[in-house]
């Protein structure tokens, strides 16, 4: 799943593809590089950032994801907790939804996903946003993570969305400390137990530099040994900016495993041209 924020202040890339022209190319770019699927947002959801209103979220995504729906098949996935963003977004073409809250915070949005048949990305966080990183306490981080992904399961499906349709992700960097994200990547067949694929969501997160002691701007290679770890423990999808690289490392380390690659990694398209200046 590729990372495409579409915003001024994401703890990444905030900025970089903001203006409409630069997100479509980059949404393009990752599938030429791999992506199976891409996740657009319009809200940064670091810790202590700024909400944002529905509609600035719409002016900001909803062209996008018009357009690179238009121009590629891969599934295109909107980042919101927003019930109103959701629905332009999916009549815009967007197919899933990846809601970081769960489909707690806005009691529309698992109608709306229902209505759509969309897919959804149910994520597990503890508090929100602005406060999910002042001390964050489990007396058993995956055990407690399982059971609020199972009772999501449950409480979603008795409002229309299938059990089918959801993709659990227990919310790495939302609410723990580095040891409790440790944890969960440590357990990830744990989760897989529910019966739902597993995304992981680690790329580029602060937790990175504490394992291999660099700064922020420095941990590529650890986002990147870190996904092969999380592919080998059992993660079905993984959450990521670097598409290419991550892509070729997950391919040869399968090769030398043995195990069948992925069918996106033998048919790359080819590049976008581009975006005037």
């Amino acid at each position: 799943m590729g990372i495409v924020n579409v915003t001024p202040d994401s703890f990444s890339d905030g900025g970089q593809f903001l203006d409409p022209a630069r997100a479509v190319f980059q949404s393009l770019q990752l599938v030429a590089d791999g992506a199976d699927l891409l996740d657009i947002g319009g809200e940064s959801t670091r810790p202590g950032a700024t909400p944002v209103s529905a509609d600035e979220e719409i002016r900001r995504v909803v062209p996008v994801i018009a357009e690179v729906a238009r121009r590629t098949p891969v599934p295109v996935s909107i980042d919101t907790t927003k019930a109103d963003v959701a629905r332009r977004a999916l009549d815009a073409g967007a197919a899933i939804v990846n809601d970081i809250s769960g489909l707690r915070f806005d009691p529309e949005m698992a109608p709306v996903c229902a209505a759509a048949q969309a897919g959804v990305v149910c994520m597990h966080m503890q508090g929100t946003p602005q406060t999910m990183q002042d001390d964050p306490r489990y007396a058993d981080v995956v055990g407690e993570i399982s059971d609020f992904l199972a009772q999501r399961l449950a409480a979603l499906a008795e409002r229309g969305v299938e059990r089918e349709r959801v993709v659990l992700d227990p919310g790495i960097g939302f609410g723990k400390t580095p040891a409790h994200n440790l944890a969960i990547l440590e357990q990830i067949s744990r989760f897989r137990a529910l019966g739902r694929p597993i995304l992981i969501g680690h790329s580029r997160k602060r937790f990175l530099s504490k394992i291999v002691g660099r700064k922020l701007d420095e941990v590529s290679a650890a986002t990147i040994g870190v996904a092969v770890a999380s592919a080998l423990n059992g993660a079905d999808l993984l959450r990521v900016h670097d598409v290419r690289a991550t892509r070729d490392a997950l391919t040869a380390c399968w090769t030398v495993l043995g195990r069948p690659l992925p069918a996106s990694a033998t048919a790359v398209p080819e590049a976008p041209s581009a975006p005037s200046p």
